[in-house]
């Protein structure tokens, strides 16, 4: 409960301050909201199966973020940032379908 409240906190601070992100770091936002997307479907997926731990979350979510947008930093450094953007954000996303697709077989209990 207290996620979803800090969840929503942060998303009215954002609506109402919009904060400006530096230029150097427009590259990396969208592979870290993703990233972050794939541990908060990954704990409620762990919430519903009785196994989640805050710990691991955060362990998660901030190895998540750190590791996405190194690759992508990697990439760049090595002139294949768009494709390893691209790998990033396809491996993450088939990781919070499948995530979304186990919540809702407990959901529906299908």
């Amino acid at each position: 409960m207290i996620a979803v409240v800090g969840l929503v906190v942060g998303v009215v601070l954002g609506l109402i301050f919009r904060p400006d992100v530096p230029a150097s770091l427009e590259l990396y936002l969208p592979i870290a909201v993703v990233a972050a997307l794939d541990a908060v479907f990954g704990a409620l997926r762990a919430y519903l199966d009785g196994i989640f731990d805050d710990k691991v979350f955060v362990v998660s979510f901030l190895s998540n973020v750190v590791i996405a947008a190194g690759i992508v930093f990697l990439g760049d450094k090595l002139g294949v940032g768009g494709q390893l953007s691209t790998g990033v954000i396809v491996v993450l996303g088939i990781r919070i379908f499948s995530n979304v697709a186990a919540i809702r077989r407990h959901i529906f209990h299908a």
